[in-house]
């Protein structure tokens, strides 16, 4: 076996590793039983929202548990084939299984990131926000970019995604949008995404085909689920209901059905406009506390994120990404220096790299603030 090779496998086996202890590999089974006995209850389906809870909770466990066994399993059918390649000195074979094994290498190494997702929302599903900022018209057509990207991305992981609210550009693209994501570690994913996004292209709106730089916003806030309790003052809150400007046919609503809820102390504004306005209503209060709980998160976080502190303005000197198409093709990351230069990829979706590199960096900032203070 090749140096390279047995360093994959050693990557391999580390990652194995720490999933299982994060996982507590050898009681696992038995927690498993547990929820096994658990789910044949007969009153279990009395509370439904109990039940779905723990359903999601064993199912979360069984995936954990199928993640690590299929792991090991690749990696000892891949060393068995090398075995077997070196004694009948088929270099072919041995190469298809040390490709296997620096695929397998990357695989876990996602997993043991994944593993990570351990904060106190990061399993929740949630709601992302897209606002067109800095660069009129441009910034509107980058707004729709940014959308599509996400949405790519969300279904590339088999994520549901659902469109809550969408307010048209006057020329091209879209002023606004909020989507929800459900999934397993939705928010946990996409909560490194939250900040200024920064294009630079040659405008397909100028006739004079000049370079363009534009901004647009991205926020990500947890979806709250009932063992979350926030609580809004009605006080607090003021409801109006509008009538939705859509793009036209059969879409557009003939009645004021879009709602919109005002926070007051803190300002904060979310819309829904896709449903009926009892719906809408629904949606918003559930947007309006998500936006609270996040709040509430990045208080607790603020030695560790600052960049959730203040939104900032959608414009220069605020951007966490870069992504340039002109004159050169490349899209960076601000805080992690991560970079590509595949931006189709990546405006087609391919964002797991750049969410990959920011938790790293921001487990690693987590663990140098843990040590701290323990000293």
């Amino acid at each position: 076996m090749r140096a390279e090779a047995q360093n994959w496998v050693d990557a391999i086996e580390k990652s194995l590793a720490l999933l299982r202890q994060r996982l507590d590999w050898e009681t696992a089974p038995y927690r498993l039983e547990e929820f096994n006995a658990r789910t044949e209850d007969p009153e279990l389906w009395n509370d439904p929202d109990k039940a779905q809870k723990l359903m999601r909770e064993r199912q979360n466990l069984v995936d954990a548990m199928g993640i690590c066994t299929s792991i090991q399993q690749e990696l000892s059918d891949s060393l068995e084939l090398i075995e077997l390649g070196e004694m009948e000195e088929d270099a072919e074979v041995v190469k298809d299984a040390e490709d296997g094994l620096e695929l397998l290498a990357k695989k876990a190494a996602e997993k043991e990131l994944e593993a990570l997702l351990d904060g106190e929302a990061d399993s929740n599903d949630t709601f992302l926000e897209i606002n067109s900022g800095a660069g009129g018209t441009e910034s509107c057509d980058w707004a729709s970019i940014l959308a599509r990207m996400y949405v790519r991305w969300a279904e590339k992981r088999g994520y549901k995604v659902e469109l809550q609210s969408e307010s048209a550009g006057e020329e091209a693209g879209i002023k606004s949008a909020s989507y929800k994501i459900s999934g397993h570690n939705a928010y946990g994913w996409l909560k490194s995404e939250s900040g200024v996004h920064r294009l630079v292209r040659i405008s397909p709106f100028d006739s004079a085909a000049k370079r363009h730089t534009s901004f647009s916003s991205v926020w990500v806030y947890p979806v709250v689920d009932d063992n979350i309790d926030i609580e809004v003052n009605p006080a607090d809150i003021r409801i109006d209901t509008y009538r939705s400007s859509g793009a036209g046919g059969q879409h557009v609503n003939t009645t004021d059905s879009a709602v919109r809820i005002t926070h007051n102390p803190t300002g904060i504004v979310v819309t829904s406009s896709e449903k009926s306005q009892h719906q809408n209503r629904d949606i918003a209060m559930k947007a309006l506390k998500s936006r609270l709980y996040q709040m509430e998160l990045d208080r607790r976080n603020a030695a560790i994120n600052d960049a959730h502190e203040s939104k900032g303005d959608a414009g220069w000197g605020n951007q966490i990404r870069s992504y340039v198409l002109q004159p050169y093709q490349m899209v960076k990351d601000l805080r992690t220096s991560h970079e590509t230069s595949d931006t189709k990829g990546v405006l087609d979706g391919d964002l797991d790299g750049f969410m990959a590199a920011t938790l790293a960096m921001n487990v690693a900032g987590k663990s140098r603030a843990e040590a701290q203070a323990e000293d």
